[in-house]
């Protein structure tokens, strides 16, 4: 099972912060993104414009080896490299620019493909939230990066 979703919100957060804020691989990051499960978050390494990070949740308990690439300057895309619920290659891309008002606009699709039952569980629930699910969870969690980065 493959879900593609595909979502476009306007925020006030600017694209330097959110463009920060997902490129932050220190020991904050769940802190800044609080859907992470801290004890599923590991840094394997750091490049200049890429990255191999695991990072999950606790509910639902998955979690994803992800390869990150910003060399594109308004796109990062975060791809499976190893997973407990989707294949390798399954990724999601955020297109970040700013917009009139001082915020941004996110473009961000969401594409992967079960690996197993507890992959297809959880995607067949994403996708009945569909492309709305998309666009509220990330607007959410936007909103948790501005206020991390008040404190």
């Amino acid at each position: 099972m493959r879900v593609t979703l595909h979502a476009e919100v306007d925020t006030d957060v600017s694209s330097e912060l959110i463009r920060k804020a997902l490129l932050d691989f220190s020991d904050r990051r769940p802190d800044i993104w609080p859907q992470l499960h801290a004890r599923k978050y590991e840094v394997h390494w750091v490049k200049d414009t890429s990255a191999e990070v695991t990072e999950g949740t606790r509910l639902p308990n998955v979690w994803s080896r992800e390869h990150y690439d910003w060399s594109h300057p308004t796109t990062i895309t975060w791809t499976a490299v190893e997973s407990n619920f989707c294949t390798p290659g399954s990724h999601i891309s955020m297109d970040i620019s700013p917009n009139d008002e001082g915020g941004s606009r996110v473009a961000i699709t969401w594409d992967r493909t079960a690996a197993n039952l507890r992959g297809r569980v959880n995607l067949a629930i994403v996708r009945l939230g569909g492309n709305r699910l998309l666009g509220w969870a990330t607007r959410k969690s936007l909103s948790d990066v501005a206020k991390a980065y008040e404190r």
